[in-house]
């Protein structure tokens, strides 16, 4: 295997997104990352009390704002909503800044050091999620801190300078090595059979299995109705003209994420078309239309400020299970992207619900019977 080491390596920011959230890991993994900056911020502000004296007379409030700093991008990863690329990257450089300044401040270089080992996490992050020409940018801000820190060490012990430059040079470039190796081995692929690469939700061939097991379970005595829901994002086109197509690359990862946070657990959710969603889930009752504005609800408080047209099908649950699911589920999704079409032709930003339909497959049924029972 030929790992692409280069700089013109491309950022796998929601590449990664959509695997974490494929696997169920994006919740542990913003944790994790909170957890982190929470004991940065933490070692920060132990600073301000410690006897590691500034050099400066605002020192100690220099580290109190790099510790507040570090404690509002913790928070900020305690959200619901997974931050976008461009949230990312700016909190990458304020914490590096951050960690910079709180590094150069200590009378004793050695102490500052100490600090700098801190990017490490920063480098880490970086390189795993993001392109790395922005991972050699922090590894090269890095460097030029411990440098500086081992000149003044090197004035009273070049040694001790030496293994400064050395051991941190160590664990920048490990850092990055290592998740880059990951990020490399988890190329597209890696990906499961079934799931769509860019937004981590089924493809189409996998919402029809899965789709099909939910018709056929009928374990559920409280669930009586199956619901389709078609969603489509609104003058997609128009907005791939304008941002380009890593634009709209965010914006279909975005309008995913958002359908995934608003749907039931046990619901399915697909990607199955440039701008296409396919949801499906069973209710105790005919109305969808909770779910349906919640969808539409989370899509529009997303970055782009994104609307969608919606067709939904709601129809009786027990009468589908007597029939071949995907002849069933082609019929329905038919006609709720019908339903979309016309929600579409009517504007955008609506939803048209079809409930209780005509199924040819009732027609089917009747033709058995004789004339006499219809």
């Amino acid at each position: 295997m030929r790992l692409g080491f280069n700089g013109r390596s491309p950022d796998h920011y929601y590449r990664l997104t959509a695997m974490l959230a494929a696997r169920g890991a994006q919740t542990l993994t913003s944790r994790v990352i909170a957890a982190i900056s929470f004991g940065l911020g933490f070692l920060a502000a132990l600073a301000t009390f410690s006897s590691a004296a500034s050099q400066l007379p605002m020192g100690r409030l220099i580290w109190a704002v790099a510790s507040a700093l570090a404690l509002v991008s913790g928070l900020s990863w305690l959200r619901r909503r997974w931050p976008t690329r461009r949230e990312s990257i700016i909190q990458v450089f304020v914490v590096t800044v951050a960690i910079v300044v709180g590094s150069v401040i200590p009378k004793d270089p050695l102490q500052g050091v100490l600090g700098a080992t801190a990017l490490t996490f920063v480098i880490g992050y970086t390189s795993l999620f993001h392109a790395l020409r922005l991972t050699a940018l922090i590894m090269a801000t890095g460097l030029a801190t411990t440098v500086f820190l081992a000149v003044r060490i090197a004035a009273h012990d070049i040694a001790l300078g030496l293994i400064a430059v050395v051991l941190n040079t160590l664990l920048y470039v490990f850092a990055a090595f290592s998740r880059r190796v990951v990020v490399e081995l988890t190329g597209t692929d890696a990906w499961p059979d079934g799931v769509e690469p860019l937004t981590g939700l089924f493809n189409r061939d996998s919402f029809y299995e899965q789709a099909a097991t939910l018709l056929g379970a009928r374990n559920r005595t409280d669930d009586r109705y199956f619901v389709i829901a078609v969603v489509n994002i609104d003058s997609f086109a128009a907005m791939v003209s304008m941002l380009g197509n890593r634009g709209g690359d965010r914006a279909r990862v975005s309008a995913g994420q958002a359908l995934r946070e608003t749907v039931r657990r046990d619901a399915i959710l697909a990607h199955v078309g440039e701008a296409e969603f396919l949801i499906a889930d069973t209710f105790t009752g005919p109305d969808p239309s909770p779910l349906v504005e919640r969808a539409r609800g989370s899509i529009a408080t997303t970055p782009n400020g994104m609307t969608v047209s919606i067709g939904v099908v709601s129809t009786p649950l027990r009468p589908l299970t007597e029939h071949p699911p995907h002849g069933v589920l082609d019929e329905i999704v038919a006609l709720a992207t019908t339903a979309m079409h016309e929600a579409r032709r009517a504007g955008g930003n609506q939803v048209r619900f079809v409930t209780d339909p005509d199924l040819s497959i009732s027609d089917d049924d009747d033709d058995d019977l004789p004339e006499s029972l219809i």
